[in-house]
């Protein structure tokens, strides 16, 4: 088995997600497990590095709020009102996508979508595009807040583990805009913040 590469070149890490690498990456909250898009086996084997179920979507990461509405197939006007006051930052909204889009991911007819605060993270986001990112720690154990945390965990199964430091942040907050508003994770933002930015 080869070891997991440790690096703070983010050009060495695009190259491993361009090439349908798996690569363990810091964003704005905690560490990350990331796969390009364009990879379907990569994606896939997110999921295993992850030990996580495939009915439970991975959610992606974009460089801006136009690459993720581009992801999107209807963008609700909710949406429109939460990205223009959180992002970039720890808020990832559900939003309807198509059938082939959602099914890559492991979702039905819908995407999570977040634009990080990390301007190294946006960095390596234009050289790859948006990327399938779930945190880096296995299904249902604590996130990873340093490269050593996710090297002794889902990173011994990543093909590189980008060293950005600590990072000490909370998990994003989950929204579903494909019904009727419903939070499905109340992380770094709260409720409040949330039902309040949408009164105005």
């Amino acid at each position: 088995m080869v070891a997991t590469i440790l690096t703070t070149d983010i050009s060495a890490v695009a190259d491993v997600l361009l090439g349908g690498g798996v690569a363990v990456i810091p964003t704005d909250t905690v560490y990350g497990v990331a796969a390009s898009l364009d990879h379907l086996d990569a994606v896939r084997r997110l999921f295993v590095v992850k030990q996580r179920p495939e009915s439970v979507a991975l959610p992606v990461m974009c460089p801006d709020v136009q690459s993720a509405r581009a992801l999107a197939t209807s963008w609700p006007d909710d949406a429109t009102a939460l990205a223009d006051a959180f992002w970039p930052g720890p808020l990832t909204l559900i939003v309807p996508t198509d059938a082939a889009r959602a099914q890559l991911i492991g979702g039905v007819g819908s995407i999570g979508l977040r634009v990080p605060n990390d301007e190294q993270l946006v960095a390596l986001l234009r050289l790859t595009g948006p990327l399938a990112v779930s945190s880096a720690n296995e299904h249902g154990s604590p996130p990873a807040t340093s490269a050593v945390m996710a090297m002794s965990g889902v990173g011994r199964r990543a093909d590189i583990i980008w060293d950005g430091g600590r990072r000490g942040g909370e998990v994003s907050t989950v929204v579903d805009l494909t019904g009727e508003l419903v939070i499905r994770r109340e992380g770094a933002l709260t409720r409040e913040q949330i039902v309040n930015c949408l009164a105005k």
